[in-house]
């Protein structure tokens, strides 16, 4: 009967010892998880938190690894893809909106304002008129063309100097063609292709905000 008393003793402090054991490995797994995510939380929160263009730098961060198609090549991209495409996205906002001459939106645009609302809003500021913004940029070969570019052309009051731009949406280089969204005097801001007759003869060049 003593040995079984002793047996039933010594089980009991065993069975303390493997819980305390078992409650340390729980503990200490539970530590290792939150160290290794807590530098990734950390970044999401101050991604979520940060001003507008500490935003979209995190993003830029995070898509640096991104590869942008040119003409049949790739180039690293200068900055994130899916900063690129939050600006597209932004430009579709205001399809169909008026056309007004010195219209700056949000309700109204003309050609400039419309492309330097657009980058305004992620801190860009590209130039008041369409000459300015032609001035301003970086001047790129047509064949260097991408996503987010802006796009020049003349207009019958400019004769042959810029007088009317747009944002590049989406280009062709096996064709050479591209489409691009802009403010157009007649219908608003819309998105054209590159062949339509009025701007094929028109095409200055293309500049290179970021």
């Amino acid at each position: 009967m003593r040995k079984i008393i002793c047996i039933i003793h010594d089980w009991g402090k065993w069975k303390r010892l493997l819980l305390l054991s078992h409650f340390l490995i729980l503990s200490f797994s539970q530590f290792l998880i939150f160290s290794f995510s807590q530098p990734l939380f950390a970044q999401d929160q101050y991604a979520r938190h940060a001003p507008t263009s500490r935003r979209l730098q995190h993003i830029d961060t995070l898509a640096t690894h991104f590869l942008l198609p040119l003409n049949g090549e790739t180039e690293k991209a200068t900055v994130g893809l899916a900063f690129i495409n939050t600006l597209i996205e932004e430009a579709y906002k205001h399809l169909g909106k008026r056309y007004r001459s010195g219209g700056k939106g949000p309700t109204v645009f003309d050609c400039s304002g419309f492309t330097g609302y657009v980058f305004k809003k992620f801190d860009y500021l590209i130039g008041a008129s369409s000459r300015e913004q032609y001035a301003r940029n970086k001047p790129i070969k047509r064949s260097e063309m991408r996503r987010g570019d802006l796009v020049f052309f003349t207009s019958p009051r400019s004769g042959r100097g810029v007088g009317h731009v747009g944002i590049v949406i989406d280009v062709d280089p096996q064709t050479d063609t591209f489409t691009f969204i802009h403010a157009s005097t007649n219908y608003g801001v819309r998105v054209t292709h590159s062949t339509d007759g009025y701007y094929a003869k028109r095409y200055i060049g293309v500049r290179r905000v970021f």
